[in-house]
Order: C-alpha cells, then sequence, then structure tokens
C-alpha cells in the first residue's frame, strides 16, 4: 500500500495541473479514513496533524515537507511513510477500518485528494485498469476477450459476433495456450491482451485447446469496431456525423468530405458533433485541420514542461472554403468542444446548437504499482484566441435553446444584421485564465445546454447557405 500511495503522490506533486504540497496530500487523504469511519476526526494546527477517534488522540505527528532540490519521489514516498502511519493508528482503533481494507484506503486517499484538486481526475481499481486494458486490446482488433484461466493459460471470455474470432469457429470458455508462439502464464490476462496487440491487416496464430484437444487457429486483426463517422446530403448540404474521436475519426471526416465533392460539390458543410462526448487529443487537432489552412489549432498549459503543448493546422482546407456550420449541444464534449470552437475562433465555421458540455481538461494515464492507475488532470485547453475551455464550453453564435420558433427569429435577426449572441460571444472570448465561475455560469446562461433536436437542422442548413448570416453567427 506504501508502494502505491508513494508512486501515486510522487505523480501528482510533479504532475498534476494544481500545484499541491506533501502536507496537503497528507491532511487530504487522511480526510479519505474518515469518509470511511465518520467517528475519526482530522485536525491540523499549524504544522502538525493530528488522527481523533472521539477524544482520544490516535496519533499526532508534524506535516511533511519538501525541501529545495528534493526530487518528487522522495517527497511523496515521504508523505506516503507519514500517512501509512497515520493509517496503522486508525487500524487498530476502527472496526470500519480493517473492514474496507487496503484497496478500500487507496481508493478513499485518492478520491479525498482529488476532490480537492479538480472533477475529472481519478483513481481507477486493479480490477477496473485491468478490465480497460483488455477492451482496449483482444476484444477490439480480434473480436475476443480474455480472463484468467485455472491451470495454464487463458480461456475466451467474450465473443464479438461476426468478429474474426467468431468467424474462425473459436467460442467462449475455449483456453488459449501460447499467443505467436509464445506461451501463456496462468492467469495473466494482462500479458495474454498485450500479446494480442497489432496493427490491423496483421496476422495473430494462436494454440487453442477445446475438449483436450489442441489446435492453431490465424487470427487477421481488423480496424476498431465503434460507431463510424456517417454523411448524407439534405437540399445540397452535406451533412457530416461525427459520434466519437477514435483513432480513425480523422481518416473518416476526410474520405467522407472528399467523396462527397467527387460527386458534385455541395453547397455548403454541416459538421454534427451532438452527442459527441469527445476521445483522442490528436483527433481534434486532425479533424481542424482538414478544413484550416496554416495555423493554431489549439494549445494545452500545465506544470510540467511535457503538459505545455501546441497544436497547429498545416492545411489545405480539403473543403475549398465552402460555407460551414458546425451543429452542437449540451452533450457535446472534451475533443468534440475543441473542434467546434478552433473552427469558430478561426472564422471558419458558425456554431449553432446550445452551449456545450465545459470540458477543458486533459488527463495523464499514471501506471501504479498495484496494477490500478490514476487518471490525472495534467493540463487545461486554451483556444487559438486565448480563452480557456474548462467550464465555459462553446458559445454558439446561433442559440436553438427556445426551440425551431426561436432560432428561425434568431436566424431571422442575423440576416438583417444583428448578432443575438454577440455579447455573450464577445464575453467569452475575452476570458483568460482563471475564469471567475460567476462569468462562467452567466455566460452558459446566455444559451443554456441541452439537446438540438432534428427540427432545428433546417435553421443551421438555412444559415450555411446563407453566406451574410453565417458571418453574423461568428464571433465578433
Amino acid at each position: 500500500m506504501r508502494l502505491v500511495l508513494g508512486a501515486g503522490f510522487a505523480a501528482i506533486l510533479e504532475r498534476h495541473l494544481e500545484a499541491a504540497t506533501p502536507a496537503d496530500l497528507l491532511v487530504w487523504s487522511l480526510t479519505g479514513m474518515t469518509q470511511i469511519d465518520p467517528e475519526l476526526t482530522v485536525h491540523r494546527l499549524a504544522g502538525r496533524v493530528q488522527l481523533r477517534l472521539g477524544d482520544r488522540t490516535l496519533l499526532a505527528r508534524d506535516v511533511p515537507t519538501r525541501s529545495e532540490g528534493e526530487s518528487f519521489a522522495a517527497a511523496g514516498g515521504a508523505a506516503a511513510d507519514r500517512l501509512t502511519l497515520f493509517q496503522q493508528a486508525g487500524w487498530g482503533a476502527s472496526v470500519t477500518l480493517r473492514a474496507a481494507g487496503a484497496s478500500g484506503l487507496i481508493k478513499h486517499s485518492f478520491e479525498a485528494i482529488f476532490s480537492h484538486l479538480d472533477p475529472f481526475s481519478r483513481y481507477i481499481t486493479p480490477e477496473e485498469a485491468q478490465a480497460a486494458r483488455e477492451r482496449r486490446t483482444g476484444e477490439a482488433g480480434l473480436g475476443l476477450r480474455l480472463a484468467p484461466g485455472r491451470g495454464s493459460g487463458t480461456v475466451i471470455a467474450a465473443i464479438t459476433q461476426g468478429g474474426p474470432a467468431s468467424e474462425a469457429g473459436l467460442i467462449v470458455g475455449d483456453r488459449v495456450l501460447a499467443i505467436d508462439g509464445v506461451a501463456l502464464r496462468p492467469r495473466d490476462a494482462a500479458g495474454a491482451a498485450g500479446l494480442l496487440e497489432g496493427a490491423a491487416g496483421s496476422d495473430v496464430v494462436l494454440l487453442v485447446e477445446r475438449n483436450r484437444r489442441r489446435r492453431e487457429v490465424t487470427l487477421r486483426r481488423v480496424l476498431p469496431p465503434g460507431r463510424p463517422v456517417t454523411a448524407e446530403r439534405v437540399d445540397d448540404v452535406l451533412i457530416i456525423r461525427v459520434p466519437s474521436f477514435t483513432a480513425h475519426t480523422e481518416r473518416q471526416v476526410a474520405a467522407a468530405l472528399l467523396g462527397a465533392i467527387s460527386q458534385g460539390a455541395p453547397k455548403a458543410v454541416l459538421l454534427d458533433l451532438r452527442g459527441n462526448r469527445g476521445g483522442l487529443l490528436s483527433q481534434a487537432a486532425a479533424v481542424s485541420d482538414i478544413f484550416l489552412g496554416a495555423g493554431e489549432a489549439f494549445r494545452t498549459l500545465g506544470r510540467h514542461p511535457e503538459a505545455s503543448r501546441i497544436y497547429i493546422t498545416g492545411g489545405p482546407d480539403l473543403a475549398a472554403g465552402l460555407p460551414m456550420v458546425v451543429l452542437v449541444d449540451g452533450r457535446t464534449a472534451s475533443s468534440a468542444e475543441i473542434v467546434a470552437a478552433t473552427l469558430s475562433d478561426r472564422r471558419r465555421a458558425a456554431v449553432v446548437g446550445t452551449s456545450t458540455t465545459g470540458k477543458g481538461l486533459v488527463q495523464l494515464v499514471v501506471p501504479l504499482p498495484d496494477g490500478g492507475e490514476l487518471l490525472m488532470s495534467w493540463s487545461r485547453l486554451i483556444m487559438p484566441n486565448g480563452w480557456p475551455l474548462q467550464g465555459v464550453g462553446v458559445v454558439p453564435g446561433l442559440c436553438t435553446d427556445g426551440g425551431p420558433v426561436a432560432a428561425a427569429q434568431a436566424l431571422g435577426r442575423l440576416r438583417q444584421g444583428d448578432r443575438p449572441m454577440g455579447e455573450a460571444q464577445s464575453r467569452q472570448q475575452a476570458l483568460r485564465h482563471p475564469v471567475d465561475p460567476a462569468e462562467a455560469e452567466a455566460l452558459r446562461a446566455a444559451c443554456p445546454p441541452g439537446e438540438m433536436p432534428e427540427a432545428d437542422l433546417a435553421v443551421a442548413r438555412a444559415l450555411a447557405l446563407d453566406p451574410a448570416a453565417e458571418a453574423m453567427a461568428l464571433p465578433p
């Protein structure tokens, strides 16, 4: 337990977006113990902290500090050592704490720390991390998922119908003894999942046993299934729907756009990001690059030097300047928000819909010695014009929150040279970190997050086909 906490503390001290001290980590993690057993209390006075059970002091110690030049690993380890002493004291006095076990103490310690830092960082248990790794590997490319088996090898725990494993006749319960000639160790599903990884189109050979009969099966890896990008023409407007940002999104969007243009250029493009919860950060830059020339897409800023990066677009615009509108709603988040904000800031596309989620922090995965992981926020997203995305989201130039009639009226005002959302857009563009929460809330209230119904697509198409009105929907 000490090794897990020490590794986690070191990562937080060095890399988390918000600065914390070893003393902070100790005191905050101790409050995690009080969440398990409310009879426990933590008291911090000057440079000393106490753990009490009722009126009885279980332990009191000076808070740890990080001396100049001391490594983060050493400082994190020292804080973990101090925490271990308090945990031992609490363990001996609290039946409730003992019932939670070491895993419960680790989980509550990290949860308590992150509750003081940001809303997106979290601790992932070894079991959750293992399941996620298995889903990312075997199930994605081969249509199967492995689980630990008794004795040698692993067993197939799930089969995706229509996938390579299903087509080869494999079934749930088959034992996999070796992958590409590498014998599998007992109960090592994670190691087996790693051997299954490989490029799409490459082959992998499994030694499989069923009813004590062994055979070799060759499977060809395929692209992960997932929800693909789709495209259709309505009133000669190309609507490209992007449900999420995976490793293949940029390729799929480009193919949809170029395929449509090859059959005769549409009059305008609608990029539908409604309900898109985000995904790969690199794909946000790549998809933006499809529609932009050279320039900045967005940047990330954090305390750690590696957390601060500038993402650029190099062009050319594959849509060749076709009028463009981006559709968003209250479920649009993360990478999808970035694309909408980048295209709007760069004056390439107007945004139609409602305010978006406002998820503007980037997470880093930190492996821990117990097999668990920290999903830790380590940088914030800054849009091309300098405003931070976190907590604010994207303010649309044409708000559909009031329904089709109100949206049509807003379109009419844009056509008359008026900007219904102009003030809110200007205030958003002027934001700089740190953002006053009251100001962020006021901006979001100008067009509250919600769902954009299909009926409002007609207004979006009409805006895309009216260059003058679309220009008025861009940020002033």
